[in-house]
């Protein structure tokens, strides 16, 4: 299927005074023919300076803001693949997605800027382009909003885009301590706006406040990309702050009518002295996914009368499977329900046969919002799907459940030893190759336990060789210096030996009994 256009030209056609976008820094606003108007100068600037064409892979390393998705329908106007950029990651983590994906350049915010040497030295990514949307910058760097005002052309994206496009490419951390390039389509973010769309009542009117982090799926996806789908509105803040998020959400201006945010963020909204004060009820859907809720937090909100949907998914899956309905919400408070419209769920045994209902087995999920696959991971593309006899292709999700008589599902545990920390995803492996660089460590393992205020952190469980003395703190420092804050163990015990299988793997199900 050729697609005829993108969808903010599409409205910019139809509705081109209707307000697209809101950046609640800076506090400017931007209808569907500004944003249109300033994306083709962006794609136009990028491909006359930068030389990229498509297929072709550009950084952005940024807080949110509206440039963030003028950035991205740039991207989509050329062909080009955009390459997010966490920028909670350490200089080494950075450069490794860099040079993996083949990155042409960077644009950025002004207050990552003293990051961007180092980062353009030892990378491909030549070309730079500089945010000015929060602070000024310094550095001699082409301002952002200076190409936007110079350039006359325009780029409109190509006919010959399909749904099988890749649009973006956004990297997930690795089991193996290499994050992976996740291939993510036009199909994918197409599918999942449609998904989204029924069980949240998302509408052309509808006004969503953008709180999660946009180098997230969720933060792009979780519904801000589906509101651009539609025709509506977002308030894109830079970075979540619960004093600000309770007066926007409350502010009957504004009217904010969706919402979407991890248990972290919904557990401190609740614990904000203004919660009780604040008047909620212009919100017509609360959203929440990332890691399981406390099921004290829902009925903390359900003494307000607010009900939130418990929902699951992951990059790989553009990224909603789940959005469990109201009704069940309160009544299953630990299920994510059933898979949304356009996908399809199993929960299956190692044999690949559907497991009965109250028996544990993997998520594995089908359907038109599933990645193609991984940037240059013939390994991942070959371990990740199972094609089943019908010809069907499996997604393996890594994460076990349980389906109960109704049809509902329970994500019960993971299989793999991936933890989650205040809504960022933290692969265990990862950590522990920096733990065997210090010198000192004979062995050791991460795995993560509860946290009252991240829901899970790491803990890392070390053995020293004999003779050495180490303590906790110069663990945790060594780590701060090489891993994103999320991903530092907050603990660190010392034990003798850890416990292993025949074939020399740890048994982290032991430690988690014991330090859990």
């Amino acid at each position: 299927m050729i697609l005829a256009t993108d969808w903010i030209a599409f409205h910019a056609d139809r509705t081109p005074e209707k307000i697209a976008m809101i950046d609640q820094v800076t506090g400017r606003s931007f209808t569907y023919g500004d944003f249109h108007d300033r994306a083709g100068r962006l794609a136009a600037y990028l491909r006359d300076h930068w030389g990229v064409v498509a297929g072709d892979r550009i950084a952005i390393l940024g807080k949110n803001s509206t440039e963030y998705f003028e950035f991205e329908f740039a991207c989509i106007k050329l062909g080009a693949l955009m390459l997010p950029l966490n920028w909670r990651l350490a200089e080494p983590e950075l450069l490794f997605i860099l040079n993996d994906s083949g990155a042409k350049g960077i644009v950025y915010d002004a207050e990552f800027e003293g990051r961007i040497p180092t980062l353009v030295a030892k990378s491909n990514a030549k070309g730079r382009l500089r945010i000015d949307s929060a602070q000024l910058g310094s550095d001699d760097a082409p301002s952002y909003e200076d190409t936007i005002g110079q350039t006359n052309d325009h780029v409109w994206m190509s006919p010959h885009t399909t749904h099988d496009t890749a649009l973006t490419i956004m990297y997930t951390a690795g089991t193996t301590g290499h994050p992976k390039g996740v291939l993510i389509t036009h199909g994918m973010t197409l599918w999942n706006a449609i998904n989204i769309t029924t069980p949240t009542g998302l509408s052309h009117e509808s006004v969503h406040y953008v709180v999660l982090p946009t180098f997230h799926t969720g933060g792009l996806n979780l519904y801000a990309n589906p509101i651009f789908h539609l025709g509506g509105t977002n308030i894109i803040a830079r970075n979540f702050d619960p004093e600000l998020t309770l007066k926007t959400i409350s502010d009957p201006s504004l009217r904010v009518s969706h919402f979407f945010g991890v248990p972290a963020i919904y557990l401190f909204l609740s614990q904000h002295p203004d919660f009780d004060q604040s008047d909620l009820t212009a919100i017509q859907s609360w959203g929440c996914g990332g890691a399981p809720m406390p099921v004290a937090v829902l009925t903390r909100y359900a003494q307000r009368g607010i009900v939130v949907q418990l929902g699951f998914g992951m990059t790989e899956t553009s990224p909603t499977v789940f959005l469990i309905d109201r009704r069940r919400a309160l009544e299953k408070p630990t299920s994510v329900g059933k898979p949304l419209q356009h996908t399809r769920v199993r929960v299956v045994n190692e044999a690949f046969e559907d497991v009965s209902p109250g028996q544990v087995g993997e998520v594995v999920i089908s359907g038109p919002n599933i990645t193609p696959g991984y940037w240059n991971r013939p390994d991942a593309n070959r371990d990740s799907f199972t094609i089943d006899s019908h010809g069907n292709r499996w997604l393996h999700s890594g994460d076990a459940g349980m389906v109960d008589e109704e049809g509902c599902i329970y994500i019960v545990d993971r299989y793999k030893d991936m933890y989650i920390s205040g809504g960022e995803n933290v692969y265990p492996a990862e950590v522990e190759q920096v733990l065997f660089q210090i010198d000192g460590v004979a062995d050791a393992a991460v795995i993560g336990v509860p946290d009252d205020r991240w829901g899970e952190s790491g803990l890392a469980i070390v053995v020293l060789k004999a003779g050495c003395e180490l303590g906790a703190d110069a663990v945790i420092t060594y780590c701060a210096g090489k891993l994103a804050k999320y991903k530092v163990p907050k603990q660190v015990v010392f034990v003798e030996s850890l416990p292993r299988n025949a074939a020399g793997k740890v048994l982290k199900r032991e430690l988690r009994v014991q330090f859990s």
